[in-house]
């Protein structure tokens, strides 16, 4: 018996259904995915094959047809989790969209949703992620296709919606990470060395540098490459040049732009712009 291997092959696409969304149909045996975090809920559904990553501290693997959710702001991998790749298809749900249908559904103020970490294994729920997503993509009835992802968002929303829980930390080590954080997002293009980043914490640099990764997963400077990242996307949707929105980002060359963007995206930016 012979088994299909998967390519490399992303697109990504929107929908003026929902505002502010990013969608993906792709596949992928090669590629992995460096750790990153996407502003947004990243809701796949896997389609065939299965997919592994490391996710909140542990490695998780999603086969076909269950739906690993990631939560905003929160590092992740991807890479295959067997020979011939996986194929599947993902919402980018703005935090701001999910959260309204959580009130619609309630008829009430609610917090924002959270998700647990474990795979989403649910069948029903798999079916209606990826009917939704292939009505919008097919850009055909738009009445049926806003109508299925909805059914399928609350879907997801009552049956695994929960609040994020209080997780203890401390108060100082917050502080000083938020201060860092804030001091690497300024003037991205401008070159911030570790001792001026220990200076404003009152910290050694190498002091600064091991509360920064404890807290956050990622060294300072592959932190500052993600808020780069993130930031590219929205001059790039209004269709300003890759060259342009690299030299703005603070990357040194249109390469290493290129380079970055496609471990954590799947795609070149080029592509990634044309959607």
């Amino acid at each position: 018996m012979t088994t299909t291997r998967f390519r490399d092959s992303a697109r990504y696409w929107r929908t003026p259904l929902l505002p502010g969304a990013d969608l993906l149909t792709a596949e992928y045996h090669d590629h992995e995915f460096t750790p990153h975090w996407h502003d947004a809920y990243t809701i796949p559904v896997i389609e065939a094959g299965a997919e592994t990553y490391r996710y909140r501290g542990s490695r998780h693997v999603a086969e076909a047809g269950s739906v690993p959710v990631i939560n905003p702001g929160e590092l992740h991998t991807g890479s295959r989790a067997m020979d011939e790749g996986w194929r599947y298809r993902v919402l980018y749900a703005p935090v701001d969209y999910l959260q309204q249908v959580a009130e619609d559904i309630a008829g009430a103020a609610q917090p924002v949703p959270w998700f647990d970490a474990d795979v989403i294994r649910d069948i029903d729920l798999a079916q209606r992620l990826s009917h939704a997503h292939r009505l919008l993509e097919a850009n055909g009835d738009p009445l049926a296709a806003h109508a299925a992802m909805l059914d399928a968002l609350s879907t997801l929303l009552v049956r695994y919606g929960r609040t994020r829980p209080d997780v203890p930390r401390s108060v100082a080590g917050d502080t000083r990470v938020r201060t860092m954080k804030e001091r690497l997002s300024e003037a991205l293009a401008a070159p911030v060395t570790l001792a001026e980043l220990a200076d404003a914490v009152g910290l050694s640099p190498f002091h600064a540098a091991r509360l920064f990764s404890r807290e956050t997963g990622l060294a300072p400077h592959a932190w500052r490459n993600q808020i780069r990242l993130q930031r590219s996307l929205a001059p790039l949707r209004a269709g300003v040049s890759v060259t342009e929105v690299a030299a703005a980002s603070g990357f040194t060359d249109q390469s290493h732009f290129t380079r970055h963007f496609r471990r954590m995206f799947g795609v070149p930016p080029g592509r990634w712009q044309g959607t």
